[in-house]
């Protein structure tokens, strides 16, 4: 699994960082990025929850199959 953050929607509310920071951290601009390219097995739920709490949307996952 892959989260992926559409940078244009971001507003820094940082709601993912809260949920997940060993994953999601606010870079120079204050913008969202991602810090893995594969979501750890052990941390999906919250990844998943980070991504349903989002105010703006941004964040979405990609299942690799």
């Amino acid at each position: 699994m892959r989260a992926e953050v559409d940078r244009d929607l971001c507003e820094s509310n940082a709601v993912c960082v809260g949920i997940a920071s060993d994953i999601f951290e606010l870079d120079d601009e204050d913008l969202v990025v991602v810090t893995v390219d594969e979501i750890p097995e052990d941390r999906e739920d919250d990844v998943r929850s980070a991504v349903q709490l989002c105010p703006k949307i941004a964040l979405t996952l990609r299942e690799d199959h």
